[in-house]
């Protein structure tokens, strides 16, 4: 949301840009959506442990990979599949591991 809030700004004259900042939808919906992050991860860190909740912060690298490819158009490349993948691994050997057992 940002990033297509962004580039839709005209950064010609100082005014225009900030008349369109406060009415650019997408601007609006991607701080929001940054807010709502925040106050989720507040919730998340007060019931799980740190050294598990910070590992899961990574998939957020997955859903950015995967949403600008459709949302945005941007190239869904094999070195991005590989680094998925490489996500995805080190989030299940860290949550097997047994510095997380109770």
């Amino acid at each position: 949301m940002l990033k297509v809030g962004v580039v839709s700004l005209k950064l010609e004259q100082m005014w225009n840009m900030i008349q369109e900042f406060f009415t650019n939808l997408y601007l609006w919906s991607g701080m929001l959506c940054y807010a709502v992050s925040i106050i989720l991860w507040m919730v998340v860190l007060s019931k799980v442990n740190v050294s598990l909740a910070y590992p899961f912060l990574s998939i957020g690298y997955i859903i950015t990979a995967v949403l600008a490819y459709f949302l945005v158009n941007e190239p869904f490349t094999l070195q991005k599949c590989i680094g998925i993948a490489v996500i995805c691994a080190g989030v299940i050997i860290l949550t097997y591991s047994k510095d997380f057992s109770p």
